[in-house]
C-alpha cells in the first residue's frame, strides 16, 4: 500500500534546508565523519540531522557500506528534487542581488501628458547619464480619467501627474503624494505666427483665434474659460484635448493658440518653436505630483530615479 505522508504536520514543519544541506554533504564526502569535518560540525550532529530527516520521511535515506555511505533510492529521489530547490533558492538570491543593485534593473514610470513633455525629458536625460545600465519603461496615463490604476495594478513604480482634482479619501489611504512644484497655465503660439509678433494682447484680441485647451474640468481649462467670462467676452472656437503633441502641431498654424503649463516651457528652455504670449490668465497654481503606493518597497533603481525627478523639479523653484 502506498505510504501517504502528511506534508503540514510531518514534512513542512520538520524538514529544514540545513538538514538537506547536510545530506548533500554526507553523500558528497562519503561519510558522516568527513561531512562533519567539511561542515565544521561534530559527527554526532550530522548523524542526528540525517536521523531527523529519515524520521520525518519514514524511509531510510542512506545505506551504510563498508567504504562509507551511499544514498538509497529514497535518498536519491530526495536529493534530485532537493537540488532543484537549492538551484531555485540560489536563483532567488541572485534576483535579490540584482534588485538591490541601483545600477541595474528597470524603472517603470507612469506619466500624464504634461509630465511626459515637461518634466520627464530632463529627468530621463540626467538619469540615463548617471545610471546607463538601468532601463526605463515610460507608460502614458491620464489620472484625470483612470486615476492611479497603474500603481494599484503594479504596472508602475511611480506616477508623475498634475493634480487636476482632489484625491478621494480612500485613495489617500493607499497613496503617498509629494508635491514637486506648483504649475500654472499660459497661452502660447508658434514663433512664426502673427500672435508671437505682438507685444501686447488682450483677451478681446483672440476673438478670431482657435484655442486649444485641456478639458474644462481641469485647472488650466477652467482658468481660461473663467478669464473670458470675467472679461464679459464670448469664448472663441475651442479644440479640447490633453494631447500636448497635438497642441504643438496645431500652433504651428497661424490661427491656433494653445494653453500649456508653464513647466513645459520652463523645464525645456531649448523649446524654440513656441512663444508664451503676453496674456494674463488669473488662476491658482496647481500641484505637480510624484505619487507612489504607501508601504511598498521600491527598488534602489526606482529610488535613484526619484532623486533625479526631485533634482530637476527644483528648477521650477528657481527665479525665472
Amino acid at each position: 500500500m502506498t505510504k501517504v505522508l502528511d506534508w503540514d504536520s510531518r514534512i513542512g514543519r520538520r524538514i529544514r534546508l540545513r538538514d538537506l544541506h547536510i545530506l548533500f554533504a554526507v553523500v558528497q564526502q562519503g561519510s558522516m565523519a568527513k561531512a562533519g569535518s567539511h561542515l565544521g560540525m561534530s559527527q554526532s550532529a550530522v548523524s542526528q540531522a540525517i536521523a531527523a530527516l529519515e524520521h520525518a520521511l519514514q524511509v531510510p535515506l542512506l545505506d551504510r557500506m563498508p567504504r562509507g555511505v551511499e544514498p538509497t533510492m529514497y535518498g536519491t529521489a530526495l536529493m534530485r528534487r532537493g537540488q532543484a530547490a537549492f538551484d531555485e533558492l540560489r536563483s532567488g538570491v541572485k534576483d535579490i542581488e540584482f534588485l538591490t543593485d541601483p545600477e541595474v534593473g528597470e524603472v517603470r514610470v507612469a506619466s500624464s501628458e504634461t509630465s511626459l513633455v515637461g518634466l520627464l525629458p530632463s529627468v530621463i536625460e540626467r538619469f540615463s547619464l548617471r545610471h546607463p545600465k538601468v532601463g526605463l519603461n515610460v507608460i502614458p496615463t491620464s489620472t484625470h480619467y483612470v486615476g492611479f490604476a497603474a500603481l494599484h495594478e503594479r504596472n508602475a513604480d511611480l506616477v508623475l501627474t498634475a493634480l487636476s482634482k482632489p484625491l478621494e479619501s480612500d485613495l489617500t489611504e493607499q497613496l503617498q503624494a509629494q508635491v514637486l512644484f506648483y504649475d500654472r497655465i499660459c497661452l502660447v503660439a508658434g514663433k512664426q505666427s502673427r500672435w508671437a509678433r505682438r507685444r501686447k494682447i488682450d483677451l478681446a484680441d483672440l476673438a478670431d483665434a482657435v484655442l486649444i485647451l485641456p478639458p474644462s474640468d481641469t485647472p488650466g481649462g477652467a482658468a481660461v474659460i473663467a478669464a473670458f467670462r470675467a472679461a464679459g467676452l464670448p469664448m472663441p472656437q475651442v479644440v479640447t484635448t490633453f494631447s500636448v503633441p497635438l497642441r504643438n502641431m496645431l500652433i504651428m498654424r497661424d490661427r491656433f493658440i494653445s494653453a500649456l503649463p508653464v513647466s513645459i516651457l520652463r523645464l525645456n528652455p531649448d523649446l524654440d518653436s513656441v512663444k508664451e504670449l503676453p496674456v494674463d490668465v488669473p488662476m491658482a497654481p496647481w500641484p505637480s505630483l510624484l505619487v507612489t503606493l504607501k508601504n511598498r518597497t521600491l527598488s534602489p533603481a526606482a529610488e535613484r530615479f526619484i532623486e533625479c525627478v526631485r533634482d530637476v523639479a527644483r528648477a521650477m523653484h528657481a527665479p525665472s
